[in-house]
């Protein structure tokens, strides 16, 4: 059957041009719907709930606010951490198309974060403009270095990316722990003293419209490296090699693309954007660190790639929807009276929509085929008729 003239959910289920984009739209739909029941069961209103995320993420005025602060503020910390979200996605995705599942992140992210904090981020004495690119440069190479190690292990010694990631996490996790703890805590928050202005990508109260905003550079960044990784893989050898490599292997090498060198530079090329994820989170976002504590954020951005269809831009949307939840959970709990941790719950519900895609395709697909066949045995049957009809004139 054509594909024009296919109709309804099913049709976009198994449209080569809109079945990724209903499938994330699907997966909203239903993460919200779940989620409500979830909210009815607790006693409290959906729409309430889900109104105060968009409040604490800016996107809806909330009915006051303290003195010095407005809703262009709680918008400006919103973009403050969707710039990590989204770059820590973007890292999945590079090693996710290369058929590599890079579940590191969040030890890459604390690792580039904590060595940019330890070397630069408590020198007193350097310019902004030397310090912030200080830090970035760090990011790039501490992550990228890592995500090397990863996929030269993958290729070396056949180590599971899934293994050896999550062992470096353990390690990454307690070794910067051990310094913090030792070098560079704060006595009284117990976490890791806070950088210098200089050296965080976030320009703290600056005054616009009248309030003061913390203005994220991470933002920019993030949206750069977003459109680069599309023409990477749009528009480069590389990307094409990267993308050969993920979907089969064998044939990949039969054309004469080095396997190996493909795995190591996916793997790097991720490693740097979950190094700059680590800056602008750990620099940016929070400012501080928490001894032997991983950031959610590396896994959440498996949700955030899944539900962006592994697309660039797609993870664009997704990383905005995923952290409304996150960034707006705070202010929900105190609004609607439910644990913060709802947010982490419809993430993870979210999560499991997204992961769905393929077999809500499949559905589609035999919806169709169902449709078809009912068509057809219906003009069997017109025809049996029809032949019937002439049989007993001719009689």
């Amino acid at each position: 059957m054509n594909e024009k003239k296919k109709g309804g959910l099913a049709g976009l289920l198994t449209s080569d041009r809109w079945a990724n984009v209903t499938v994330s739209v699907l997966a909203v739909v239903l993460m919200l719907l779940t989620s409500s029941v979830i909210l009815l069961l607790m006693g409290k209103n959906p729409l309430v709930a889900f109104r105060s995320f968009l409040q604490g993420c800016g996107f809806w005025p909330k009915a006051n606010y303290g003195g010095g602060v407005g809703m262009l503020s709680d918008f400006f910390d919103y973009l403050n951490i969707l710039a990590p979200m989204l770059l820590a996605a973007l890292a999945f995705i590079v090693a996710f198309k290369t058929g590599l599942f890079n579940i590191g992140i969040s030890g890459q992210m604390l690792l580039s974060g904590f060595l940019a904090t330890a070397l630069v981020g408590y020198l007193k004495d350097l310019s902004p403009w030397l310090a912030k690119p200080l830090v970035l440069v760090i990011g790039v190479a501490a992550g990228g270095l890592l995500g090397a190690l990863i996929g030269w292990l993958k290729y070396r010694f056949n180590i599971h990316e899934v293994v050896s990631t999550i062992m470096v996490n353990y390690i990454i996790s307690y070794t910067t722990g051990f310094f913090i703890n030792t070098r560079y805590v704060d006595m009284l928050t117990r976490s890791s003293r806070i950088c210098t202005p200089a050296s965080r990508l976030t320009f703290t109260k600056v005054e616009i419209g009248g309030v003061r905003c913390n203005v994220p550079l991470g933002i920019l960044i993030a949206l750069a490296a977003a459109f680069l990784v599309k023409f990477i893989f749009d528009k480069t050898v590389f990307g094409f090699e990267l993308k050969a490599v993920g979907t089969s292997r064998k044939c990949a090498r039969y054309i004469g693309i080095n396997v190996r060198r493909s795995i190591v530079l996916s793997m790097a090329l991720s490693g740097v954007f979950a190094g700059l994820a680590g800056v602008t989170y750990y620099l940016g976002y929070t400012n501080t660190m928490v001894p032997k504590t991983l950031p959610g954020m590396g896994y959440d951005s498996i949700a955030v790639a899944l539900l962006g269809n592994s697309s660039p831009l797609g993870a664009i949307f997704a990383s905005m929807i995923v952290t409304i939840f996150q960034s707006g959970a705070n202010y929900m709990s105190s609004s609607v009276g439910v644990a913060k941790e709802i947010a982490s719950l419809i993430t993870g519900i979210l999560l499991l929509f997204a992961a769905c895609g393929e077999f809500m395709k499949i559905l589609g697909q035999r919806k169709i085929e169902k449709e078809e066949d009912k068509k057809i045995a219906a003009l069997q049957a017109a025809r049996s008729r029809e032949h019937s009809g002439k049989g007993g004139g001719l009689s």
